[in-house]
């Protein structure tokens, strides 16, 4: 019996079923419990009576991922091939360019079909294109990453929250049900060679691993009960000043695949906090990060002006020259060198722990705006900042939520003022009305 919603699941690349073994080819979902594309490859594998393996390509590199992410994502990988053993399943560590390594994989071993997961970022979904063209055999794309897939939710790119909420609210119902579990069938396994793979990939160290949260998805699970047991309650009221512990503290979990969304439903729907509380929680999780790959997937200029609304490229248009009363260089911003404490601090707090308050993000990736030469170059440094030092760097929520604040995306034209234009603007004095700015740089002070 099925337990997989077939709807999850589509053909991206035809071919002839090799004798082989099906092949899961583990990426966005780094995780053994809670992942349909897992459990579809399980079935399928059940259903052919073929053998079941779980690879993972490590790329040579990748964006501007560096020992800070590197440490987390290998650390939860180690979890995850013990956890596979657990359950009688083999994991291959392959090392290399994706597309080439896994297509000589793929024919050497005679592989009978292709499970991966679906991603819409575009480096990823190059890497399967190039692939399906090495390949000829059946190729099934899972998302596991969304309750309701993206493809299913919306088959068009969505203008913002408003639009893609009550199409998402449609398909709750078929799409949120609770994970079967996978049987354990202990076996014996050789670990990967983890030190020789971090040594090969050779990140670059400068930016040192985060030691306030720990990988894995054992860890990704108490920190979710941990969150609703003392954290839910109140979370309406408290997310959005960066001077309290209002936060999940979930992210990177969730961007790493170490943790399902839907599991995170799924408890959060069942635990006695507030529903006023619930529902400003499964907002922001469900509705606005499914948003954010919504963007990605049907806007290939998601880190460019390119992506932008049309009045928001004229009004960037209009003001181009406007004059920057300040002009920052790269090097400036990624050292919090700049005259605004408030905004140091912000990029201080991501450069030592890994993450901003999403409130904050949304005053420095602005700022980065009035304090550029321009649009494209606040893109460029906003990005380059994110993801080098964000541990849920390289995520459509980034890029969605830079092209938010820059760009206007998912929201709507506002006055007129110089530099902006028509983009929403943010400042100093209206972040004093809502949280104590001083409190918040003073504790960003002690984190050097």
């Amino acid at each position: 019996m099925l337990t997989v919603n077939n709807r999850r699941v589509r053909v991206i690349n035809e071919g002839k079923m090799g004798s082989g073994s099906v092949a899961y080819w583990m990426s966005r979902e780094q995780r053994v419990s809670d992942s349909w594309a897992l459990l579809y490859a399980i079935e399928r594998a059940k259903e052919f009576k073929r053998g079941l393996v779980v690879i993972f390509t490590l790329a040579p590199a990748f964006s501007d991922a560096n020992l800070r992410h590197y440490d987390f994502m290998l650390k939860g990988l180690r979890e995850v091939e013990k956890g596979l053993a657990e359950k009688g399943v083999l994991f291959s560590l392959l090392m290399g360019e994706p597309s080439s390594t896994l297509s000589s994989y793929i024919i050497s071993n005679n592989i009978s079909l292709l499970v991966s997961d679906f991603d819409p970022l575009k480096v990823k979904r190059n890497w399967k294109d190039k692939l399906n063209h090495l390949i000829n055999i059946p190729h099934h794309e899972v998302d596991a990453h969304n309750i309701a897939p993206c493809w299913i939710a919306s088959d068009k790119l969505e203008f913002g929250a408003y639009t893609l909420r009550p199409k998402i609210k449609k398909y709750l119902p078929e799409f949120l049900d609770d994970y079967p579990e996978i049987s354990n069938s202990p076996m014996a396994y050789q670990p990967a060679n983890w030190d020789k793979a971090l040594s090969w990939l050779n990140p670059c160290n400068l930016v040192k691993p985060i030691t306030w949260i720990k990988p894995g998805e054992n860890e990704a699970r108490n920190v979710l009960l941990n969150f609703i047991n003392t954290g839910l309650n109140g979370y309406a009221a408290r997310r959005n000043n960066p001077n309290l512990d209002g936060q999940s503290n979930l992210s990177p979990y969730l961007h790493f695949g170490q943790l399902s969304a839907q599991r995170v439903t799924i408890e959060v729907m069942k635990s006695a906090a507030t529903e006023e509380d619930k529902s400003a929680f499964l907002e922001e999780l469900i509705v606005r990060r499914e948003l954010s790959d919504n963007f990605c997937y049907y806007n290939p200029n998601y880190d460019s002006l390119e992506g932008f609304h049309r009045w928001a490229k004229e009004t960037h248009k209009v003001h181009r020259r406007d004059k920057r009363e300040f002009n920052y260089s790269i090097e400036e911003f990624e050292l919090g060198k700049t005259h605004d404490p408030l905004w140091n601090a912000a990029q201080n707090e991501m450069l030592i722990t890994g993450k901003m308050h999403g409130f904050m993000r949304m005053y420095w990736a602005k700022k980065i705006l009035e304090w550029t030469s321009s649009p494209e170059e606040a893109m460029r440094v906003a990005i380059y900042l994110n993801d080098k030092y964000s541990l849920d760097g390289r995520d459509p929520n980034g890029y969605a939520g830079i092209a938010w604040s820059i760009g206007g995306v998912h929201d709507r034209a506002w006055g007129e003022r110089e530099v902006y234009g028509k983009i929403r603007y943010m400042n100093y004095n209206g972040c004093k009305r809502k949280f104590d700015v001083d409190s918040y740089i003073n504790r960003m002070k002690v984190l050097q």
